[in-house]
């Protein structure tokens, strides 16, 4: 029997060839481009799952408001890890990281530049999963000078994974000996160092300061600890070992502190949230986001509801024309669960050849797609773990779903009312597919007008006027390594044709330096006269190399002795200040961190706002420094023949110190990376909302289709009556044009609501334009009439006499 239900499937699927096509195809587009985006989703909430005590893992998160400026930090103070662990029996061990930079590693006669380091304590082995194929992890990283590295670096300079014992040079000065090889990080982690330091190397990992904050702390519960409950002891740890530091500095106690609109809280973040819902600043590592994740999961699904959609309304729009087929079985003695079965078999058949094709579609594009997102995803046996019971159930439920209307429906008809030609037909009888239509072109223009405004945003942010010229500025990387060196370096490169000018420092607004310090308006510390401000410092040449306008007062000045004692500050430092001129005003600088010794410094010139920051932030206070950092190098370039001075400047760089790597870049560039991810969202967008107009003009392609062939005697008569080729097509045409206007007006509110809170995410940003409405509804009328007019002038091109002849 069954054999039997699946043969006859067969046979009518392939008497109705084109119907069945449009059926798999739209359903494996669907599924296919669902199974790429559920292998995202899967691996974006993945991160960090390999430690085998993640449940009981979390980051300690540093809120702090302080002179005009809040912010909430993942970094925390030196000595707070220890206290944490003396005072809590909860707390199982405590680890942090500290992030320095990187350092050039010899190889041979060469330096090689390596970023991905950190200091580490030891007890990072006890609280992390980092397996060690070579050493011992208890002891690992105790002592000084010693380094635990991965095994993708022990291959890189000793050729092998046993690399215990040998040493690596830092900086062609410092020697450090390798105590221990783990396995490489997965790449789902929020840190994926590959060289650790131990911490007893860095003198700061001593500081007793509570008010420096540069660690990266990391509790380990014991079970059934409720960090939530844990959180509301924090305050009083807060006021135990910070407040004596905090009246001697600033005079007042915590409370006291709050009352001024001041805080310093500590909170916690579980280690599974931090990739997707960390919102603190100076996070390790490149950050998700969850809103991405939803949205792409509520693509998914609406992709896939649309491919279901086209199935099912397909399938119902069918059935019509097998009413007297049913009708003929019931006579011939067919019991009405055959029949049941019977159309429930070939929508399953249907199901089942889109599955099989969506697998290997999304197969074949996977490679694609991770050069898109910048995943390296792979089809694992976890993933096939649960993919072929979801897969197997899909194709059941849709199948079934799909195949219920005929299944159901048409089989309890009497069957001498379907011979007598009784049954209702035609497209303007089915409500329940009208609706679907609308369903489907509802999630399409929704996706069309997200589409358009995350794309509008992006090109807003690559046209907005930052405040500084980030175009023809190329960077030499690293120039700290240089030594003493480094300012003739910045002199010989000033001497170069093509080169505008040259500024020597790290800080920079697409280099991710972070510096933030207290500045004072007296000597005697008031927390209600102070700003919280990043310090940068910089050189005579910075101003004008970046572009920077001065709004009033003057740039640093070599020839100015005096100016090692000034300041610049921009407009926002100005107006949290509070000066009606800032000029000659003067502020004052704490030169450690218990504020023992306050400096005085000048205010000589006010620049113009720029964005050093996040275009998701606004601009806070900054202050620069006429003072020395040999972080980087930037040239304003002022030459046609780019790749010619390039060969200039690193001839220069090598006749100066031949071993040390050369690494440059492009500041437009740099600026690029940082939004590359909303930029990836982007394309990623566009390609699935495209698949989205494609699969649902499918159903409307079929539908139009079944909509001519149930009106070909109308046709006819009304051609022979003397109609235009213009009228049939309008007539064919309005009722589906008029159900994708009722989809617009149901799917602008929505799209409009969505983009505003994706949009609340950037500081700086578009408003939603109401031209972009239009646009995705003109788009959309026009690509369902094309869609619907091929099928439209085919019918009206047909000659009547053929259609009539029966008559």
């Amino acid at each position: 029997m069954i054999r039997n239900y699946i043969k006859t499937a067969f046979r009518n699927l392939l008497k109705n060839k084109g119907f069945t096509a449009i059926n798999i195809l739209g359903l494996a587009l669907g599924l296919a481009t669902c199974l790429l985006i559920v292998f995202y989703v899967f691996d974006e909430l993945s991160y960090d799952r390999y430690n085998t005590k993640a449940d009981r893992i979390y980051r300690l998160n540093n809120n702090i408001k302080f002179g005009g400026n809040e912010g909430s930090y993942s970094e925390s103070p030196a000595p707070t890890a220890v206290a944490l662990k003396s005072d809590f029996p909860e707390i199982e061990d405590v680890t942090r990281f500290r992030q320095r930079g990187g350092n050039q590693v010899k190889k041979g006669n060469q330096n090689i530049q390596e970023d991905n380091m950190v200091y580490a304590d030891p007890a990072i082995f006890n609280v992390f999963t980092l397996p060690m194929s070579d050493g011992n992890p208890s002891t690992a990283l105790k002592e000084t000078h010693s380094v635990v590295i991965t095994e993708k670096m022990a291959l890189k300079y000793f050729n092998s994974t046993k690399a215990v014992g040998k040493v690596l040079t830092f900086n062609d000065t410092a020697l450090y000996k390798v105590t221990g090889v783990i396995k490489d990080i997965p790449k789902q982690s929020h840190f994926t160092f590959d060289f650790f330091i131990s911490m007893p190397s860095l003198t700061e990992s001593k500081d007793d300061s509570w008010f420096s904050n540069n660690f990266d702390t990391y509790i380990l519960f014991r079970p059934g600890v409720d960090y939530k409950k844990f959180e509301a002891k924090f305050p009083e740890f807060i006021r135990k070992h910070a407040e004596a530091q905090l009246q001697g500095i600033l005079r007042m106690t915590f409370a006291k502190l709050e009352q001024t609109g001041n805080y310093f809280r500590f909170s916690l973040i579980p280690l599974l949230k931090i990739h997707l819902e960390s919102k603190t600043k100076y996070d390790m590592g490149s950050k998700g986001d969850i809103k991405i994740v939803y949205i792409f999961s509520a693509i998914a699904i609406f992709i896939l509801l649309i491919a279901c959609v086209n199935f099912m309304n397909l399938s119902t729009a069918r059935s019509a024309n097998r009413a007297k087929e049913v009708g003929v079985r019931k006579v011939l003695g067919s019991p009405r669960k055959y029949l049941i079965a019977q159309f429930l078999t070939e929508s399953v058949m249907v199901t089942l050849a889109g599955a099989i094709i969506a697998v290997f579609v999304a197969w074949a594009f996977l490679p694609l797609f991770n050069q898109v997102s910048a995943k390296e995803l792979t089809v694992t046996p976890q993933i096939i773990g649960w993919l072929v019971p979801v897969m197997i159930t899909f194709i059941i439920v849709v199948g079934c779903i799909a195949g219920s209307y005929p299944a159901l429906f048409l089989s309890g008809f009497q069957p001498i009312e379907v011979l007598k030609g009784k049954l209702a037909s035609g497209f303007k009888g089915g409500m329940f597919r009208n609706s679907l239509v609308v369903f489907q072109f509802s999630i399409s223009i929704f996706l069309i007008i997200g589409t358009v405004v995350i794309y509008n945003q992006l090109k807003y942010i690559q046209s907005k006027d930052l405040g500084y010229d980030r175009d023809h500025v190329l960077i030499v990387n690293q120039v700290w390594t240089l030594g003493n060196k480094a300012k003739t370096f910045k002199q010989e490169i000033k001497q170069l044709a093509g080169v505008k000018s040259v500024t020597l420092t790290g800080y920079l607004p697409t280099s991710g330096y972070n510096n933030n310090s207290s500045l004072f308006k007296d000597p005697v510390l008031d927390a209600k006269r102070a700003i919280q401000s990043a310090i940068w410092n910089v050189d005579e040449d910075y101003i004008p190399t970046l572009g920077i306008k001065m709004k009033s007062g003057r740039n640093f000045s070599i020839d100015m002795k005096t100016d090692t004692s000034a300041i610049i500050i921009n407009e926002a430092a100005a107006q949290l200040l509070g000066f009606s001129n800032p000029l000659n005003q003067i502020l004052y600088l704490p030169m450690d961190s218990k504020a023992s010794i306050m400096r005085p410094f000048h205010i000589v010139g006010v620049i113009k706002d720029f964005n050093f920051k996040s275009l998701k932030e606004n601009v806070t206070p900054l202050v620069l420094f006429d003072s020395e950092d040999t972080g980087s190098l930037s040239i304003r370039i002022n030459s046609t023949d780019i790749p010619s001075l390039l060969a200039q400047v690193k001839s220069k760089w090598k006749s100066m110190s031949p071993n040390l790597q050369f690494n440059y870049s492009f500041m437009d560039e740099d600026f690029d990376n940082n939004y590359r991810t909303e930029q990836r969202i982007g394309q990623i967008a566009i390609s699935f909302t495209s698949l989205a107009i494609v699969i649902a003009c499918l159903g409307l392609f079929g539908l139009a289709a079944f909509a001519a062939e149930q009106r070909t005697k109308e046709i006819g008569i009304r051609k022979v009556l003397g109609a235009s080729m213009s009228t049939i097509v309008g007539m064919l045409s309005k009722d589906f044009l008029l159900l994708v206007l009722i989809a617009i007006c149901i799917a602008s509110p929505f799209a409009w609501w969505a983009m505003h809170k994706w949009l609340e995410d950037f500081a700086y940003h578009q408003n939603f334009q109401w031209w972009i409405v239009i646009v995705a509804g003109l788009g959309a009328v026009l690509i369902a009439f094309v869609t619907i007019s091929f099928q439209s002038i085919k019918a009206a091109l047909t000659n009547p006499v053929k259609s009539l002849r029966s008559e």
